[in-house]
């Protein structure tokens, strides 16, 4: 928080309250808040401040209910501005148009996105599971010289937003939007098609890894399994995980790196594991 944004909000909230206001995302020009119950009946007075004090955004929404259902949606309210939740978002030279009531977004992955885009090889034909509305896909479009990135959602708001960012970032060479359920877009698709998986869908992870893994070349390849990690055992269980997972199917996993992504709770992250599978 800046020292600006501080020193308003402390000219109408107490200092327990400022504490209680830890964080805010900004995509666009839209930022997104998520107040505690206690911080409601000041929620105009905080989407004011940080209007006056962050130049550059011109809506602020609070997030009134969990990510939840199948699209992985949530509920906002305009609490300051122009009542829009559509806006243009930047990142590593990209361009998204995005809805952030209509499909999942966040730009605290903008290092991991670029991370993982760094690591695929020319050539490479890679699989996306959860794409929303193509940030991944299109970052490794635009970062790397991979052959095919096959960008699947099940979400028809996020499917017409990728096609859009397809669009805007001339990636449509490359890039392969799909509308549809991830198990049944590898099983009548790209069962076998990839080099590389990504399963930036933390909360689904477990159920799809075995579609993951039917997705890659019969010689196997690297997949980016993200999950929930509690310490002190942060990759442990996941590891074991997936490990007895692709054993089943005759498949050995090695770890190729282990990372924190973002904290999640106390005590609990958002986490990555690079994997690389081969036959046994």
């Amino acid at each position: 928080m800046s020292n600006d944004l501080r020193k308003m909000l402390r000219e109408h909230l107490s200092d327990e309250e400022v504490k209680l206001f830890r964080a805010f995302d900004v995509v666009g020009d839209i930022a997104v808040v998520k107040l505690p119950k206690t911080l409601l009946p000041k929620k105009h007075i905080i989407g004011k401040a940080l209007m006056e004090t962050q130049k550059n955004v011109r809506t602020v929404l609070n997030q009134i209910s969990p990510v939840k259902g199948e699209f992985r949606t949530r509920e906002l309210e305009v609490i300051a501005g122009e009542n829009k939740t559509e806006t243009i978002y930047r990142e590593s030279g990209c361009a998204f148009r995005v809805d952030l009531a209509r499909a999942y977004f966040s730009p605290r992955l903008a290092t991991e996105r670029l991370r993982v885009a760094r690591q695929v090889n020319p050539g490479e034909v890679v699989v996306n599971l959860f794409a929303g509305v193509g940030s991944y896909s299109i970052i490794i479009a635009k970062h790397s010289k991979a052959a095919i990135i096959y960008s699947v959602d099940i979400n028809p708001h996020a499917f017409e937003y990728m096609q859009t960012n397809v669009r805007i970032n001339k990636v449509g060479d490359r890039v392969v939007a799909i509308l549809g359920d991830a198990r049944e877009v590898v099983k009548n698709r790209l069962a076998g098609k990839a080099d590389r998986v990504l399963m930036p869908l933390p909360e689904l992870s477990h159920e799809f890894f075995i579609v993951a893994l039917s997705a890659l070349k019969p010689s196997g390849g690297i997949v980016h399994f993200y999950d929930f990690g509690q310490e002190p055992d942060l990759y442990g269980p996941s590891l074991n995980f997936v490990r007895s997972s692709a054993a089943e199917k005759g498949l050995e996993v090695i770890l190729l790196g282990a990372r924190k992504v973002r904290s999640y709770a106390t005590r609990c992250y958002h986490i990555v594991l690079d994997l690389c599978v081969e036959r046994r």
